[in-house]
């Protein structure tokens, strides 16, 4: 069996960047990835400013606690202050501009105020309570990286550049194929021994919460006709297609020879996790195919772990590989097996400062209970047996599927 890091480098090294780009406004920037280097264009701070409510001077002139020095003027952010006259001091407010011959701010709250003359109650040091110009972004400085996810944060920088627009990569096409004559979609009836196609909306759900375009489905049926016209159309018109079931050897496992009629190559994989073991990836005319196992708990967990690295790289990110965390188990009995084992959990602060990491009770490859329950998958290497108490990797839902 493949062991599951090499499994997931191999995905990771698969995604090629797209070519192309687009521009578009800072509205419909969050959940895109940057497609250029940023660089400033401004100074920001533009001027030297307050950091607070208070009141500009020399430190010269008010080096003895109770020092009075008469207001010269009042100046709020966005006016321009006059020169401080010596021995004076002027009214400022968070943000307003310091003005020529002041050297510090003291807060309003160690200052009081009477008659037009203020007494500063403390001796200031030079510099205090002033912001630089340029300290936050100097002008040509990159200020965001080709590959980025943009975020609000990032959009609050480039609206603070005056950026009202930016390059990103064109959003990933991804089609979704499900086979199988049991499955019935979603408020449809079910007939005897039907189920509902429950992995065709999850995965089309995670590809969205990644950033991807609304995904293509398609269902066939247990025809070898049907999944190769299924899989032809999907392929001509993605960038990526996930396949869900009938990868195998089977008799109904129509997915492997499809592949092989139109053309493709496909290298299945036996990876060494728990779920997910049976995995393959295709090429079917340059662009890439991902067999997943058709248990949903099985296909969820290889689509976070194996195929997000993977979506990443094709939509151009910097990031590929999400940060692993780490915690303690909180089991009632040993766990571990010939192969890594990824178990359902929930997280809760622990009071070793790790969090404390609960299984779910049921496990299996068919449990989807256990999806919507689960904060984040716990990673039991292969060959370990470990009890309570042991200190583990975990891979938190909210960092590997975003």
């Amino acid at each position: 069996m493949l062991d599951f890091d090499t499994a997931q480098a191999r995905l990771a090294a698969r995604g090629r960047g797209p070519a192309g780009r687009e521009t578009v406004p800072l509205d419909a920037l969050p959940g895109r990835v940057l497609a250029a280097d940023i660089h400033a264009v401004l100074d920001l701070p533009p001027a030297d400013n307050s950091a607070m409510d208070g009141y500009a001077l020399r430190a010269a002139d008010a080096a003895t606690p109770g020092a009075t020095l008469p207001v010269q003027q009042r100046c709020f952010a966005g006016q321009t202050p006059d020169p401080l006259l010596p021995g004076q001091a002027i009214r400022l407010f968070t943000g307003s501009v310091i003005p020529a011959g002041a050297d510090t701010v003291v807060m309003q709250e160690d200052c009081r105020e009477e008659d037009g003359r203020v007494t500063i109650l403390t001796s200031p040091p030079p510099g205090q309570h002033i912001r630089r110009r340029g300290e936050d972004m100097s002008a040509e400085r990159l200020i965001l990286s080709q590959g980025t996810l943009l975020g609000a944060g990032h959009i609050a920088v480039l609206a603070s550049q005056g950026y009202d627009r930016a390059p990103v990569f064109p959003r990933l096409k991804i089609g979704i194929l499900t086979t199988g004559d049991e499955l019935v979609p979603p408020g449809q009836p079910l007939p005897p021994a039907a189920i509902h196609n429950s992995n065709a909306p999850m995965l089309a759900s995670l590809c969205i919460g990644l950033g991807a375009a609304a995904p293509l489905l398609r269902h066939a049926r247990d025809d070898a006709d049907a999944t190769c016209q299924a899989l032809a159309e999907l392929n001509e018109t993605c960038d990526l297609v996930l396949s869900v079931g009938g990868a195998s050897v089977g008799e109904k496992d129509l997915v492997k020879p499809a592949i092989e009629t139109l053309g493709g190559t496909l290298d299945l994989w036996r990876v060494r996790m728990k779920p997910g073991k049976p995995v393959a990836l295709a090429e079917l005319k340059g662009r890439p195919l991902v067999c997943l196992p058709g248990n949903p708990s099985s296909a969820f967990a290889v689509f976070t772990l194996l195929v997000s690295p993977l979506i990443r790289s094709l939509q151009g990110r910097r990031d590929v590989l999400p940060p692993i965390r780490r915690g303690i188990l909180d089991i009632t009995r040993p766990v571990g097996g010939d192969r890594d084992d990824f178990l359902r959990i929930q997280a809760a602060q622990g009071a070793a400062g790790l969090p404390r990491l609960t299984p779910h009770t049921q496990q299996s490859s068919g449990a989807m209970s256990s999806l919507a329950w689960a904060h984040g998958l716990a990673r039991i290497p292969a060959g370990a047996r470990l009890e309570a108490g042991a200190e583990v990797d975990w891979m938190a839902l909210s960092d590997w599927l975003v």
